[in-house]
């Protein structure tokens, strides 16, 4: 059996798509700020900084669809070298025991950003 059943899901958002109360915990992945967006709008429960990708890889990426695979494995590779979003990411999986967790990020390509990659490793098989 999938022990990834007895949790809530994990939705992934736009930051400028209005929050809505299935939502859960709302958690910002992107290291800034989104332009434009009042925080009081946002609705962020949290804002874990460790989740977002480093500066270097978030500029080579560039929202390049033809670079997303390379970008996921270097992002996930970023995140299991780091120990404060290791121990976020299970926060995170936990929080999911209560709650859906909702990833909030700015970029416009929704199929092709951090909050995918991280969606992924939070809902995989442990």
């Amino acid at each position: 059996m999938d022990a990834d059943m007895s949790r809530a899901p994990v939705h992934i958002k736009r930051a400028y798509d209005p929050p809505a109360d299935g939502d859960g915990h709302r958690v910002l992945v992107d290291g800034m700020w989104p332009r434009g967006v009042r925080k009081a709008d946002a609705a962020i429960d949290a804002w874990p900084r460790e989740l977002a990708p480093s500066k270097s890889l978030r500029q080579w990426f560039g929202h390049d669809p033809d670079r997303f695979d390379t970008f996921r494995a270097r992002f996930r590779e970023e995140l299991a070298g780091s120990d404060a979003a290791r121990a976020e990411l299970e926060r995170l999986h936990e929080q999911r025991l209560e709650t859906p967790v909702t990833l909030v990020y700015a970029a416009r390509d929704r199929d092709c950003n951090n909050a995918v990659v991280l969606q992924e490793l939070l809902t995989e098989q442990r």
